[in-house]
Order: C-alpha cells, then sequence, then structure tokens
C-alpha cells in the first residue's frame, strides 16, 4: 500500500504570490516565520517588511500579534484537517491507520522540520485560559478523536486508551526528530506503531 503525501504537520512551505491578498500574505509569512524562528522571537517590523507590506495594513487584518498567532495556529490546523479528510476518505481502517504513519514517517524526514506547531506554540503560551491554548488543545482533541475512531473502526477493543498511546508516540516523534537522525527516529516510530497495532489486533 502506497502512503499519502506527507500530511501538513508543519505549516505549508508554498511560496505565496506577490500579488496574493495582503491578508494572505502576512498570514503565510507569519506562520514560515514563527514555526522556524519561534513565536516570540519574531517581532511585527519582521513581518511587515518580509510580507512586503505596512504596518498599517497589517493592523487592519490583525489586531495585534496575539490575533496573528492564533490565525497561525487556526490555519495551521485547518490544512491539516483538509488534508486529513481528502488523503484518507475511502480507505479501510486499517489501511488510513498505516497511511497515517507513513505520512508523519515522510513529515518528520522532511527538509526544514522543526517538531509539532502545536508543541512548539503550547511551549509559549502555557497559559490554560488563553485563546491559543484553547486553539491548541481543539485541535490535538480532533487528533486524538480521528485516531479513536479509526481504531474503533478497525475492531480494537480498547480504542480511547490506544488512541492515547498513539498520540504519545507521535508527540514523542515530531520532538526528537527536530532534535536528532529523523531516519532513525522514523524507524523507531514504525516499529512502535507496529508494535500497538499488532497488540491491539488491528495487524
Amino acid at each position: 500500500m502506497n502512503a499519502p503525501p506527507a500530511a501538513p504537520l508543519a505549516p505549508s512551505e508554498a511560496t505565496v504570490p506577490a500579488d496574493a491578498p495582503p491578508r494572505e500574505r502576512i498570514l503565510a509569512t507569519a506562520s514560515r516565520l514563527f514555526y522556524a524562528e519561534g513565536i516570540h522571537a519574531v517581532g511585527m517590523d519582521r513581518i511587515v517588511t518580509e510580507a512586503a507590506t505596512t504596518r498599517a495594513t497589517l493592523y487592519r487584518h490583525f489586531a495585534g500579534k496575539e490575533q496573528l498567532v492564533l490565525s497561525y495556529i487556526q490555519e495551521t490546523d485547518r490544512q491539516i484537517r483538509s488534508y486529513t479528510e481528502g488523503a484518507l476518505g475511502g480507505l479501510g481502517a486499517q489501511e488510513a491507520l498505516l497511511a497515517v504513519a507513513g505520512a508523519l514517517g515522510d513529515q518528520l524526514c522532511a527538509p526544514g522540520f522543526r517538531g509539532c506547531p502545536f508543541l512548539n506554540a503550547a511551549a509559549e503560551y502555557p497559559d490554560p485560559d488563553d485563546p491559543v491554548t484553547h486553539a491548541i488543545v481543539a485541535h490535538r482533541t480532533w487528533l486524538r478523536g480521528v485516531a479513536e475512531r479509526l481504531l474503533a473502526e478497525a475492531g480494537t477493543p480498547h480504542p480511547a486508551e490506544d488512541a492515547v498511546t498513539l498520540m504519545m508516540l507521535r508527540d514523542g516523534a515530531a520532538m526528537t526528530a527536530a532534535l536528532s537522525d529523523p531516519a532513525e527516529v522514523r524507524a523507531a516510530l514504525d516499529r512502535a506503531l507496529r508494535n500497538v497495532l499488532e497488540s491491539a489486533g488491528v495487524v
């Protein structure tokens, strides 16, 4: 079985045309910089310069940096949900689980991979009541729900517990691959995922 293309675990690096609407250009620039360098390390002046816009235009579309960060998290979430719906549509549960594992492995080895954008952002936004934190939690709740649904459809006896295990494996792989040999992490992740699925009777 061929895995689908690597899922956009990280924000899309597609080039935004110079004549794209200002909001789209600003958000794409901010997403690229936030992911590559860290949210708090990137100032608004840097975003204005690299997006080839003005501060007035930026603040016309985003009330401040916090709103821009929230939009970054929400847009990354939207990209991943859209990819997942398209890539897994029509696949059986077992096939979908293995496809997700393969796609994640591809992403870990992709150039410019710097870990999970949601975990990275969570480290910079520890306040549980912050809107950015709420957006991060919403994405992770959705992702865990996808895993639990597929595990249940595959007939595993404990889909909720296994989904938590898969999330922990995914998180650990995403963080470790950004700091060590991603090929080794990918191989270890593949073994661990298959062990979980085998113990659950999926493969």
